[in-house]
């Protein structure tokens, strides 16, 4: 079955709100694998509004699930990863100041840049993966600088699921069909919720990985956090029933 990775930005974001450490958010990462979740991701920006780049040695140390760390690949983000060596690092190619992710990697302009940072990251024994959109040839670019993996930025599906979900997954689950045809591991994130996310991971069989905050912190202020998490593995594996069924 896919992995749920639980973003906790927005945790962060309340936690930062009143200067102190409520909610702690070591702790919260630790109920949120007692409730099932199969890993924890943050993205510190260089403002650290949310996640700060401190959090990242504080979940290494508590995190016993798989602690993925997003970001923009700036000289002191590198520092900060090679350090703890998180399990996965997601590179992200967020400008300072962005309010949150909306495009992927332009993996052939910028390949030389990316290999020399995905090399280094490999060389300390982390796990990469790439943010890109569902284009063959971003694919096919991302296999020539030799990421592990690839995220597929999911916002237009999320855009386009409530008037033609086929159409909105179709580019995603055929990009998803080449990228396991490159060897590359897949995941996905942003905007994926509880109405969307069991359709897309039927279409995608491959799918190993999901990461979901915004949404999922949201849902919990309404049902709670053990519950909630336990509804998106629920959509996850009805996913996955769904792809057996096709088998």
């Amino acid at each position: 079955m896919v992995r749920l990775s639980v973003n906790l930005n927005k945790v962060a974001l309340i936690r930062n709100s009143r200067g102190a450490n409520y909610p702690d958010l070591v702790r919260v990462a630790t109920d949120c694998e007692r409730f099932g979740a199969q890993g924890i991701t943050i993205h510190p920006r260089p403002d650290q509004r949310h996640a700060r780049y401190d959090d990242v040695a504080a979940l290494k140390e508590a995190v016993t699930t798989e602690l993925n760390i997003e970001g923009y690949p700036s000289e002191k983000f590198l520092r900060v990863v090679l350090a703890a060596q998180p399990d996965q690092v997601t590179l992200v190619p967020d400008e300072p100041g962005q309010l949150t992710s909306d495009h992927g990697w332009d993996t052939i302009g910028r390949k030389n840049e990316l290999r020399d940072i995905i090399t280094r990251l490999r060389e300390g024994g982390i796990r990469t993966s790439i943010f890109v959109d569902p284009d063959p040839a971003i694919l096919e670019g991302a296999a020539a600088i030799e990421t592990d993996r690839i995220e597929f930025y999911t916002g237009p599906y999320a855009n386009g699921y409530g008037s033609d979900r086929a159409a909105a997954v179709a580019p995603f689950a055929a990009a998803s069909r080449r990228a396991a045809e490159l060897g590359l591991g897949i995941n996905a994130g942003h905007d994926l919720n509880l109405d969307n996310l069991a359709y897309f991971s039927q279409q995608l069989p491959d799918l190993q990985e999901v990461s979901i905050g915004h949404a999922l912190i949201s849902d919990a202020l309404y049902y709670g956090l053990s519950n909630t998490i336990q509804l998106y593995l629920q959509r996850l594996s009805r996913g996955a029933e769904k792809i057996d069924e096709v088998k």
